[in-house]
């Protein structure tokens, strides 16, 4: 018996996934990673339908860990698992996504005018070189990522930290690729955060810090209201 779409429409088969590097001990959460991005992204449209054996074989990958993925993704609402219709992807609405990046703005805001008022000297000055080093970095997103985590630990808040890893899931991996310019912007940013973390302006911190993790947001909801008009429309997205 065919599967059903919980969403009225013939569900899509998605065996795309040939091309991810599987590192032995964290198959499960690069499964986990690269099917949130392409849901995040708008590449798995909701009502696709989720093939175990398929993903299987495409990653080239036991059952247990794409089965582990595929659960911490229903737990973050991104897929549907039921007994009787399969595994289908919920996706999220533009809409959803600008609204995941305003929770997450506003823990980075926070950690920013935290982290203000309890970092040393050393720690501004080592932020301020990992800012530097994102500009002609190999791997931009690591850079990026190294320089958003010295920023968090310097806030001094484990619980904030706890709060931060479970939002900064929304943040697709290959954001920099959807949005090159925002690599551009995102250096005026971080520049502007140093010199008010510099001068003690803890206010000044948390509201460029918020407005740069918002307007990734907002970029990535227009990204995704392209994409579901598209796809509509029965257009390939480029």
């Amino acid at each position: 018996m065919a599967i059903r779409s919980p969403f009225g429409r013939a569900p899509n088969l998605i065996c795309s996934i040939s091309d991810i590097k599987l590192v032995t001990t964290t198959v499960r959460a690069q499964a986990a990673s690269e099917l949130r991005d392409r849901i995040l992204t708008g590449r798995l449209q909701p009502g696709d339908r989720l093939d175990l054996d398929q993903l299987t074989a495409e990653f080239g990958i036991s059952r247990t860990p794409i089965r582990e993925a595929l659960l911490e993704l229903s737990y973050e609402g991104l897929v549907e698992i039921t007994p009787r219709s399969g595994m289908a992807v919920v996706g999220i609405t533009p809409e959803d996504a600008v609204d995941n990046f305003a929770v997450l703005a506003a823990l980075v805001g926070k950690a920013a005018e935290m982290a203000t008022g309890r970092m040393t000297p050393a720690e501004l000055a080592e932020l301020a070189e990992l800012a530097d080093a994102i500009e002609g970095s190999d791997d931009v997103v690591a850079a990026n990522r190294r320089f958003h985590r010295a920023l968090n630990l310097a806030a001094r808040s484990p619980r904030l930290l706890t709060y931060l890893r479970q939002a900064v899931r929304v943040v697709p991996g290959n954001y920099f690729e959807l949005f090159p310019e925002a690599e551009q912007r995102s250096k005026q940013e971080h520049a502007a955060l140093l010199e008010a973390m510099t001068r003690g302006d803890a206010p000044a911190a948390r509201a460029i810090a918020e407005a740069h993790v918002l307007s990734a947001g907002e970029a990535l909801g227009g990204w995704l209201a392209v994409r579901a008009a598209q796809h509509r429309d029965g257009i390939t997205p480029a």
